[in-house]
């Protein structure tokens, strides 16, 4: 059965709300809201105001754990003194799920790469999940969405490190680009299986860089803003922001942001999280 992918091409923070409400889950209980904080000096990522009416109406926590490489956002301290310079705290509850160990340990059973995922572990405070996600380009992954940001977005910083490696820490920024991927579907599915399902997703096509939101220097956008997304399933939701790309001809920037998705193979999350059975890649587009 296809899952629904609602999409509207207007970018407005109140649009974030309707397409919010469009997806049809009413999240209960604790919720968590996973954003990205952004690296101080990356100039694309999704400031706070944008995203406030959509927080402000769920009336969750804004959840971020912190990274496995060098910047503003790799220790408690600094991610602490990041999300405060962005904005965050001023605007929302906020909890930095990994601030302090020991890791809570999700099973992946029939991982393809990874049996277990690290996140942090406050993460065990909350009933429910809204993954709001920035879609645009990114340097190791190809792309950027609800893939990513239920995978390396959640994991802690060890759990990030245990993904980018597949498995081995020493292959942290070494490992086969494919197996990397698969590690990233691997752990989203921990998450999905975690939440039973209790997840919305919203992606968000604006600020297209080929970089990421985790980038301190990044490239500026290459593409104009497509829309927003909003679904039930994570698999749906990337595969239609790709098809979306894709189907932007007249954009003269495409083809550099599709030189970055395919030149990673960005697909192979998208098809390894499918084979998992967290999502479909056939979906029903509804426009409003």
């Amino acid at each position: 059965m296809q899952s629904k992918v609602y999409f509207s091409r207007q970018v407005t923070p109140e649009q974030v709300l309707e397409l919010y409400r469009l997806a049809g889950k009413q999240l209960s209980g604790k919720i968590a809201i996973k954003v990205h904080s952004g690296e101080t000096g990356n100039q694309n990522f999704l400031h706070p105001e944008f995203w406030k009416p959509v927080v402000d109406a769920v009336g969750g926590t804004v959840v971020e754990c912190n990274t496995a490489y060098e910047g503003t956002r790799d220790t408690t301290e600094k991610h602490l003194k990041t999300l405060e310079e962005h904005g965050w705290n001023r605007n929302f509850a906020v909890d930095l799920l990994d601030a302090e160990g020991p890791d809570l340990e999700l099973s992946i059973p029939k991982g393809k790469r990874i049996q277990v995922n690290y996140v942090g572990k406050n993460l065990a405070n909350y009933d429910s999940l809204l993954v709001l996600s920035h879609f645009k380009g990114h340097p190791m992954g190809g792309y950027g969405g609800a893939l990513k940001q239920l995978s390396i977005g959640i994991a802690s910083s060890y759990g990030k490190a245990n993904i980018h490696g597949a498995g081995n820490l020493e292959e942290i920024w070494t490992a086969d680009q494919d197996s990397f991927l698969e590690s990233m579907a691997d752990a989203a599915s921990s998450v999905v299986d975690y939440f039973h399902g209790e997840i919305v997703y919203i992606n968000v096509m604006k600020n297209m860089s080929v970089d990421c939101d985790c980038c301190a220097v990044a490239e500026d956008p290459c593409m104009a803003d497509i829309g927003i997304l909003a679904s039930l399933d994570p698999v749906a939701i990337d595969q239609a922001c790709i098809d979306l790309v894709y189907a932007a001809t007249e954009d003269p920037g495409q083809g550099h942001l599709l030189e970055r998705i395919e030149s990673r193979n960005g697909i192979h999350t998208i098809e390894a999280a499918a084979e998992l059975g967290i999502g479909s890649r056939e979906y029903e587009r509804i426009e409003i």
